[in-house]
């Protein structure tokens, strides 16, 4: 049947990775136009072209309650499960940002929290200007960084639960994951390095400096016979 999961799909969490959409939810979807018409027959390989048209992410819109086509995708890569390889490309995907946050949630959905914090994480960087569907159908302005943020930190967006993932400073404790370094970090840190390499070349001219103004006095003060031999 069109609604069923891939035979070869694996269990998500201990159950079929279409349940991580709520019932009443996944109902709409298999119910609404752009289901049947845009995402029947779709694979892995054809879903991004379809993800490449998204102009907004969200849930569920409108009264009566509609899917996005953002959340029809996201059903859809739960239905056939497209290899991880696939799914970080979704993520590195600097063309599309709606890509990249396609991507991003299904990795937040499916994924162990090592993956998760390692993938989305470096999306705090990303802060292109987005479009979320409001619940009453209206838009509001997002960035990327700040959806991402949203997955990582709500237990509850886009009209889906999140599984429970650790807090990360328990992973660092745990050794599961180094201390994150953030962009202003890494700015302080280059900065850092730049002024210690300046210091250590002025420090190296100087002692250059001194080691000829001690040879130019050796030979000054050198007898005069000792010239001569």
């Amino acid at each position: 049947m069109a609604n069923r999961t891939d035979t070869d799909a694996k269990s998500i969490h201990g159950t079929n990775p279409q349940n991580l959409v709520e019932k009443i939810t996944r109902n709409k979807i298999y119910a609404s136009v752009y289901w049947k018409k845009d995402c029947f027959g779709l694979s892995a390989e054809t879903l991004v072209d379809k993800a490449v048209e998204l102009k907004y992410v969200g849930g569920m819109v409108g009264e009566p309650q509609k899917p996005t086509e953002f959340i029809c995708l996201l059903l859809k890569m739960l239905q056939i499960q497209p290899d991880k390889e696939i799914v970080i490309e979704f993520i590195k995907n600097d063309d599309y940002k709606y890509v990249r946050l396609l991507g991003a949630y299904y990795l937040r959905l499916i994924g162990k929290a090592y993956d998760v914090y390692t993938y989305l994480e470096p999306l705090y960087n990303d802060f292109r200007r987005v479009r979320v569907a409001q619940p009453d159908g209206t838009f509001a302005l997002s960035h990327v960084d700040e959806v991402v943020d949203d997955m990582l930190r709500k237990d509850y967006l886009f009209d889906v639960a999140l599984p429970h993932i650790p807090m990360r400073h328990l992973l660092e404790k745990a050794g599961t994951l180094e201390p994150r370094i953030s962009l202003l970090d890494e700015d302080e840190v280059e900065k850092a390095i730049a002024e210690a390499e300046q210091e250590a070349a002025a420090a190296a001219e100087q002692a250059a400096q001194a080691q000829e103004q001690l040879q130019a006095a050796a030979a000054g003060d050198r007898p005069a016979e000792y010239d001569r031999r």
